[in-house]
């Protein structure tokens, strides 16, 4: 009965690792995918070429034409300097949208785990699921709203203007996900900080905020994601000065077909940093969306 219990404890162990391993390997795939294509030249996208060395040779065709390549990147470039300009656009905007929206939802949230609204028949729980609802709207059905209002004031190709609406795109997500957090922390440790002398503020800077700090780091990078990756609006939004990473890759489409290689090499530049962010910030993510869990 012992050897019958070990062999059922190995094998469950081995079928769970091996059902993670194969989920890492779908997961990852696609970058692998994207990582190897930037080094590969129209033939070898043809014929699917998967493996550097095996399959194909490595070739920098897709970052010269990037100006990033070893050879091109110490001589001036066009296309790199363009390429340099969306690519801190993309950082201006999402970093910026994301501690807006992460600032204003946790406000937002701390308000509605903490105090009793009621707004004609809303209560708490009806204003957090009509903030939620705001996602089911598409993007299409607001486009020609925001081309209308931007252009009357003058926020059409600007930072400032991407910005402000990244802002109110994520918003619903971090009010959502800091609302949880917050539940999950006692009124008793604040009751408790009141009593000894501090005031709500001086509570909820020190002691709430510690403790809810990594949902918020969660929310951030959450938050940073969908503003980074954000094409639709864009797109609609800006045409010189304040285009972003999404809508250069999405520009190696022409008349000609697809240029593989170069949509490959700056889709590998655009997803670097969420990649370091990801590694760095790793255990705040994991604190962040599992803290909410157990009060």
């Amino acid at each position: 009965m012992e050897k019958d219990g070990t062999a059922k404890f190995y094998f469950g162990r081995f079928f769970i690792y091996g059902a993670l391993t194969l989920w890492t390997i779908i997961c990852l795939f696609p970058i692998y995918w994207t990582l190897t294509t930037s080094f590969k030249v129209a033939k070898d996208v043809q014929k699917g070429a998967i493996t550097p060395w095996v399959d194909f040779a490595p070739n920098w065709k897709g970052w010269q034409s990037l100006g990033l390549s070893p050879e091109s990147i110490v001589r001036p470039s066009t296309v790199r300097d363009e390429f340099l300009k969306r690519f801190f656009n993309s950082v201006i905007t999402s970093v910026s949208a994301s501690l807006l929206a992460v600032l204003i939802g946790s406000l937002a949230a701390y308000g509605l785990t903490r105090f009793a609204y009621k707004i004609g028949w809303m209560r708490n729980k009806d204003l957090s699921f009509f903030f939620l609802s705001q996602l089911i709207l598409p993007p299409v059905v607001l486009a020609l709203p925001f081309l209308a209002l931007y252009k009357e004031l003058a926020l059409l190709d600007t930072t400032i203007g991407l910005v402000m609406l990244y802002t109110l795109m994520v918003l619903p997500i971090v009010i959502w996900i800091m609302r949880d957090q917050f539940a999950g922390i006692p009124v008793e440790l604040e009751e408790a900080a009141l009593v000894d002398g501090l005031s709500i503020w001086g509570a909820f800077f020190r002691i709430v905020f510690p403790l809810a700090a990594p949902g918020m780091v969660a929310a951030f990078i959450l938050a940073l994601v969908l503003c980074w990756n954000e094409y639709f609006f864009a797109a609609l939004l800006t045409s010189t000065h304040a285009t972003t990473v999404p809508v250069m890759v999405a520009s190696q489409t022409g008349s000609q077909g697809i240029n593989w290689w170069s949509m490959a090499a700056l889709s590998t530049a655009a997803i670097a940093p969420l990649v370091v962010i990801g590694i760095f910030l790793e255990r705040y993510i994991i604190k962040g969306m599992t803290a909410g869990s157990v009060k």
